[in-house]
């Protein structure tokens, strides 16, 4: 090599990518959660959209050398998700958004070994762990991710959490942000067409904030999801399919009732 001649760092295993927007209170759990991981072959990209709380300071404060922060107005979460599948080096990705964390210090590490005694598949997933912001459990997923993985299994919904989806880099492309509410959903069909192989692992690997199941937007979300579905796997039968989520909605239902009246309990006694 010439002394004018410069090496290009290797790529590493894992992209983390982490979107923000005035997060201050949520961040801290998920930068806590990477900072720990026992695996160190991975960047962490934080995409924030022009914070104006303490976020960027919190992720500044002890930032280590595989972060990289960028800062800028977005059209939204899913172009700024498609920002950090841009910018990423990884051969895996992981999205991994503010409130939401690792499981263990350990789950990079696991996902890793599992990809190297798997030949590298198209898809690594596994379970997801429904947290509160005090990090406690208060619920598993409502769906549980199937130990066979293939394109039809998104015929039932969002079977495996987008934060337990890792998918390799080379067979993603971007998110179609004409979804407002589930672009999540169809890009996750996109990656299963191209995927050959998927690999489960039979554990935890990501706790996800109860705050994000918001209902605000829920009517709009269905809708979305419904045209996603009739678009890959035909009208008639995404009408039937529907037909058949409806307990499930209703079981969903009362699960977010039975966390909201939980959580003001615990509230109403760490106050006394």
């Amino acid at each position: 090599m010439s002394a004018t001649e410069t090496k290009t760092p290797t790529a590493p295993l894992f992209t983390v990518i982490t979107v923000t927007f005035n997060a201050e209170k949520d961040v801290p759990a998920t930068l806590r959660s990477v900072r720990e991981q026992t695996f160190d072959d991975f960047e962490h990209l934080i995409v924030d959209g022009a914070s104006t709380d303490a976020t960027l300071a919190l992720a500044r404060d002890n930032a280590p050398d595989n972060q990289t922060i960028i800062s800028s107005p977005d059209r939204g979460l899913y172009d700024a998700m498609n920002r950090g599948i841009g910018l990423a080096r990884g051969k895996y990705l992981i999205f991994l958004n503010a409130g939401d964390a690792f499981h263990s210090p350990d789950t990079l590490s696991l996902i890793a070994r599992t990809a190297a005694d798997n030949d590298y598949p198209g898809i690594i997933y596994g379970q997801t762990d429904i947290v509160d912001s005090t990090r406690r459990k208060v619920a598993d997923r409502h769906l549980v991710a199937p130990r066979r993985l293939t394109y039809d299994s998104f015929r039932e919904g969002m079977v495996v959490c987008h934060q337990a989806f890792i998918a390799l880099r080379r067979i993603v492309e971007y998110y179609d942000i004409r979804y407002k509410f589930s672009a999540d959903y169809e890009w996750c069909i996109r990656v299963l067409q191209h995927s050959r192989n998927n690999c489960y692992i039979d554990d935890v690997l990501v706790d996800y904030m109860i705050e994000g199941m918001t209902t605000r937007n829920r009517r709009k979300s269905l809708i979305e999801r419904f045209k996603v579905m009739s678009y890959y796997y035909g009208f008639l039968p995404t009408v039937k399919q529907h037909l058949k989520f409806i307990p499930r909605y209703l079981r969903r239902r009362r699960l977010e009732k039975s966390i909201a009246v939980n959580q003001t309990d615990t509230t109403a006694a760490d106050n006394k």
